[in-house]
């Protein structure tokens, strides 16, 4: 992909002292950067496709469905990147301590 890869928007929806809820959205090719998380999160799918997952132990996809939540513990470090040709759009939903 020529150019620099777009960033991924993400619209804090909700954040105070037990949750932050996230809306992310990815153009075709966007990504977050890398980043890593300090809490534990559930993703939400608000639309079915695959994400390419770069981490230090390589790169990977997941496919995502439309719905379908899925939980992870804190300390995962990876960039995030949209592979589908259509906009993706998540919601995470993290869980402060």
């Amino acid at each position: 992909m020529p150019g620099p890869m777009a960033k991924a928007v993400a619209t804090v929806r909700i954040d105070n002292e037990r949750v932050r809820v996230t809306e992310w959205r990815f153009a075709p090719g966007a990504h977050t950067g890398h980043h890593r998380h300090n809490y534990a999160y559930v993703v939400v799918p608000m639309t079915t496709g695959t994400l390419a997952i770069r981490s230090s132990d390589g790169e990977t996809t997941a496919q995502l469905t439309l719905g379908a939540p899925y939980y992870r513990d804190p300390g995962v470090e990876h960039d995030v990147i949209n592979a589908n040709p259509a906009e993706f759009v998540f919601v995470e939903i993290e869980l402060k301590d």
